[in-house]
């Protein structure tokens, strides 16, 4: 029997049932920072992935409509916080605002890129490409630094932040 509930094809009128969909898949979640002339500005986001072990390439994809879009496709230097379970208001407060910085320990790295302190893994980047994709840009960076630490993830999951829990 098959266990699929509600079946069509992605289109303009299904484009909420598509989303829902791709909500499915739970992902982990992550801030990227950037500096730009105003000051430093950070985003969250969950298109990320790691791409290659050697050279040690990431990716992550900024959506076009974004207002932050154009000043992270002006970067060429960039970090990838990957967030912890206790750290929802992190990514609530960047996936807000650009610039909630003063809530949060930060420090300036290399080529003045904003660090977020205290995150799972912390991945300084330098952008090698950039790639269409859709309604999206697949940006691709070689990872020059990478700063890491122990525990949980915050998981994202059908719109909601959630935790871990081992299959039985």
């Amino acid at each position: 029997m098959n266990a699929l509930t509600h079946s069509f094809e992605p289109s303009h009128e299904t484009a909420r049932d598509y989303r829902n969909a791709l909500g499915r898949f739970g992902t982990g979640v992550t801030v990227i920072t950037c500096n730009t002339g105003d000051g430093p500005l950070g985003i969250t986001a969950n298109s990320f992935a790691s791409l290659s072990l050697d050279p040690p390439l990431v990716l992550w994809s900024p959506a076009k409509s974004s207002s932050r879009y154009p000043f992270f496709m002006a970067a060429d230097h960039f970090a990838i916080h990957v967030v912890g379970a206790e750290q929802t208001a992190l990514c609530t407060a960047f996936a807000r605002n650009g610039n909630p910085f003063d809530q949060f320990e930060w420090e300036n790295g290399a080529h003045d890129v904003p660090l977020l302190n205290n995150c799972l893994s912390r991945f300084e980047c330098t952008k090698t490409a950039e790639h269409d994709g859709g309604d999206h840009t697949i940006v691709v960076a070689r990872v020059t630094r990478v700063t890491s630490r122990e525990g949980a993830p915050l998981l994202f999951y059908s719109g909601q932040y959630g935790g871990f829990t081992e299959a039985t």
